[in-house]
């Protein structure tokens, strides 16, 4: 089984910019992490301000891996998060079927 993170950031307005250049760097270095199976960010053309982000790591040891990297704490604790208006987050374990 693999750990799942499904994560919503709402941005305040006027930082989509900023917000996305900060994902661009974070999943970047999020892809070469040894424990990460999957890291997408993604946006609705029709909700600009609304970036979801699905994530999959080998476990949730790889999970808290990632959350302790310099690179999120540089990215998504130093920039993005600041500029949200809110973020939620779903876990969940994969199926084996």
């Amino acid at each position: 089984m693999a750990f799942v993170c499904d994560a919503t950031w709402v941005v305040k307005e006027g930082r989509i910019d900023l917000v996305r250049e900060a994902l661009r760097r974070l999943t970047a270095a999020t892809r070469e992490e040894p424990g990460n199976r999957y890291y997408q960010p993604h946006q609705a053309p029709d909700e600009p301000a609304v970036f979801r982000i699905f994530e999959v790591y080998d476990d949730e040891a790889a999970f808290e891996a990632h959350a302790a990297s310099d690179h999120f704490r540089r990215f998504a604790l130093g920039i993005a998060i600041p500029q949200l208006e809110s973020r939620t987050r779903a876990f969940s374990v994969t199926l084996d079927v």
